[in-house]
């Protein structure tokens, strides 16, 4: 399976020599179309020189700057289809259409795990389950199930969650309570929702740490956020798949119950006993 350009760059950025890191890191805040500028703005903008710009390049695999930029272009491209063009653009093809789906499907998994590396999950799940942080989840139209599943969760584990819902003027007078101890998970997947990113643009104005989850094409949240965890969507189908968004989800889950033992443990003996009264 193809590893996306925007993927490997997130999964990358941290083993990267600092120059470069900075120019992946200014990459991914205006991903694409920082890319597809010249040499010189790019390294103007993310204040490195332009040799810098072309070992990074040269380091992501690529054979110079223009085949760089041919590449972004293919992924802009895909970030910017919509179901309608998915459903003409696929040819039909003989037998189950359920076969090629489920394995799609399972290579989404296997693929969104080989390329994230372990520390960005650590430091996600340290943010999940720092007691000092308050913690607001929400997600698109069809990502919201997954925000709210994985609310739903975390109230257990610990104090402090909430899942934003209700119209979209209700999360912005939230915002009047969140300050540097808050944390926003936001789920934002093609076709990118702008209410989202217009809310988690505000929020980082106020000092709110961004944990965005998101496609490996990346939200524009990805400007704006701390951490940025991509989840392959792409399927054979006129629609995205979340499921590999919502495995990370579980592992988010998983972890901050085992960084969060005797907590997480006290509060379900806690519930179950209050069910049983």
């Amino acid at each position: 399976m193809t590893t996306h350009l925007a993927e490997m760059i997130v999964a990358r950025s941290g083993d990267l020599p600092p120059g470069e890191r900075r120019a992946a890191q200014a990459l991914i805040a205006n991903y694409p179309m920082l890319g597809l500028k010249t040499v010189a703005e790019f390294s103007a903008r993310a204040g490195v020189s332009s040799p810098t710009i072309l070992r990074f390049v040269g380091r992501m695999g690529f054979q110079n700057y223009a085949e760089f930029q041919s590449a972004l272009n293919d992924e802009l491209a895909a970030r910017l289809e919509s179901p309608l063009s998915r459903t003409g653009s696929r040819p039909k093809s003989e037998g189950s259409a359920a076969e090629p789906l489920t394995a799609a499907i399972q290579d989404n998994i296997t693929e969104t795990f080989r390329l994230l590396p372990p520390r960005q999950i650590d430091e996600a799940v340290a943010m999940l389950a720092n007691p000092r942080n308050r913690i607001h989840l929400i997600g698109g139209r069809f990502t919201d199930p997954i925000a709210r599943y994985l609310a739903a969760h975390l109230q257990i584990i610990r104090p402090g969650v909430d899942h934003l819902e209700g119209q979209e003027n209700m999360w912005r007078d939230r915002l009047l309570d969140m300050g540097k101890r808050d944390v926003v998970v936001v789920l934002d997947i093609r076709r990118y929702q702008d209410s989202l990113v217009q809310f988690a643009e505000k929020a980082s104005a106020r000092g709110v740490s961004i944990l965005l989850l998101t496609d490996q094409w990346l939200s524009p949240i990805a400007r704006v956020a701390t951490q940025v965890i991509a989840a392959r969507t792409a399927v054979p189908s006129a629609w995205d798949s979340s499921t590999a968004l919502f495995v990370v989800a579980e592992r988010l889950i998983a972890g901050v119950t085992n960084m969060l033992p005797e907590q997480s443990a006290a509060r379900i003996r806690d519930m179950d006993a209050m069910r049983d009264e």
